[in-house]
């Protein structure tokens, strides 16, 4: 292979990779194993895992558990989506191109913007692309992101970023504190980045920092990771939002121990051409009947490479498909009761916690996910409360081991969360801490 390739090593085909990403030595597994041992390794591992749906279960932090009707997973199985691929060909694949134009009509209405792509991977990663978008339609080379941005979401904006050579600028962690975006746009900023609800829960209107954004020649980028709180808050295009991005996974998808999700991207029409992906167009065919076909999907993500607007040239078909089922059942009022249910188990959560002895409720506005400070370190209390079967939440230093949060827990409650749970969840609690 390295012959015909024309590499003189192995080291050559690395030679991309800095030295400082490489492995020194082997990856901590066996060697080998046969298939017997294997399984039980697995099984043995997989024992170890609790599902949100055994007890109280009160994590969110980006990956919410929502019910999702056993209508979307027999939909979705029937072979002529299970087995579709990449629509190429729109004569033998209108069903697929159909439900994608359907999944972009639905997310443009959820975001209020005027275009959708066909999806991407996830939230985290739409993000990334949005910053890089923004940068193309500005040509500036600098984005700033709020303290309110989910942790993971930055990551993955910052590795990108690195590789573009795109400066990025990350205000401090605070729970509510969006506005601060504000101050730090100069002449370089080709976007600010805003997430509402943000990571510790806190739900803002960012009208004045579209305003501000703007004004400046920059982008106003907007991110939720809860797309069901959509059917109760005003919509990031209301707020003037130029490129809305989300994670999909509250709606159809359940939670499957981490994936795979789908990334719902959204702008303003005048910027199209710059999106990432690609999007399905309605037209007709030669006979004036109804068809669907990929109206934009830029042949340079396909072979063009690193001259490419996007290298993510696919979408997230099948968790697409159980989003807009799932909405489809659903419909405008079947959300906005979703989404006022989902408040008020919030609501319920966040009254019985503030009654506990030394708990102090954080977030000032909130949709269903709220940070509360607890008198010990939030990653030890929860360890102890899931040895008393309540799986209470996502420690911040979980997310941000250096951000000196460490008293700080992400708690969220929605439709799927009883009352008992969360008096129980109180109670369990307010032992732990008299302890």
């Amino acid at each position: 292979m390295l012959g015909v390739i024309g590499a003189e090593s192995i080291d050559d085909l690395f030679v991309d990779v800095p030295a400082v990403a490489r492995r020194t030595g082997v990856v901590d597994l066996p060697l080998h194993a046969g298939e017997l041992e294997v399984e039980r390794e697995m099984l043995a591992l997989s024992r170890r895992n609790r599902s949100a749906s055994e007890g109280p279960f009160f994590v969110g932090a980006g990956a919410y558990r929502h019910h999702v009707p056993a209508s979307v997973d027999h939909i979705i199985q029937r072979s002529e989506f299970l087995t579709s691929y990449t629509p190429y060909q729109p004569e033998i694949a209108q069903g697929t191109l159909q439900v994608l134009f359907e999944f972009q009509t639905q997310v443009a209405a959820l975001t209020g913007m005027e275009v959708a792509n066909a999806s991407l991977y996830d939230g985290s990663t739409a993000t990334a692309e949005a910053v890089m978008m923004a940068t193309r339609v500005t040509r500036r080379s600098k984005a700033v992101l709020s303290g309110g941005v989910h942790p993971h979401y930055v990551g993955t904006v910052e590795t990108l970023a690195h590789a573009a050579g795109v400066a990025t600028e990350r205000l401090a962690p605070a729970i509510d504190a969006e506005d601060a975006v504000i101050a730090a746009i100069d002449a370089d900023t080709a976007c600010v980045v805003v997430q509402t609800p943000n990571v510790f829960g806190t739900a803002t209107d960012v009208t004045r920092i579209a305003t501000a954004a703007q004004a400046a020649g920059a982008l106003l980028i907007v991110v939720t990771t809860e797309a069901v709180s959509y059917g109760l808050l005003k919509s990031p295009g209301e707020m003037g939002a130029d490129i809305v991005v989300a994670e999909g996974q509250s709606i159809g998808n359940g939670l499957n121990f981490g994936g795979p999700y789908v990334g719902l991207f959204a702008c303003k029409e005048k910027y199209v051409r710059q999106a990432p992906g690609r999007l399905c167009g309605e037209t007709v065919d030669a006979d004036g009947r109804r068809g669907f076909v990929l109206t934009l999907s830029t042949r340079e993500q396909h072979i063009r490479r690193d001259k490419a607007t996007s290298n993510i040239c696919t979408n997230s078909g099948l968790c697409a498909l159980a989003f807009s089922i799932h909405m489809s059942l659903l419909g405008e009022k079947g959300l906005r009761r979703l989404a006022l249910v989902n408040h008020q188990k919030a609501v319920k959560l966040r009254d019985a916690l503030a009654a506990v002895p030394g708990v102090e409720v954080l977030t000032p506005r909130f949709f269903n996910e709220f940070a509360i400070k607890v008198p010990a370190n939030a990653a030890e209390l929860t360890e102890t409360l899931a040895a008393n079967g309540v799986i209470a939440g996502v420690p911040f230093s979980r997310l941000d081991p250096a951000a000196g949060f460490d008293d700080i827990l992400l708690v969220a409650a929605t439709e799927t969360t009883p009352d008992s749970d969360i008096t129980f969840f109180a109670k369990a609690l307010t032992k732990v801490l008299d302890q």
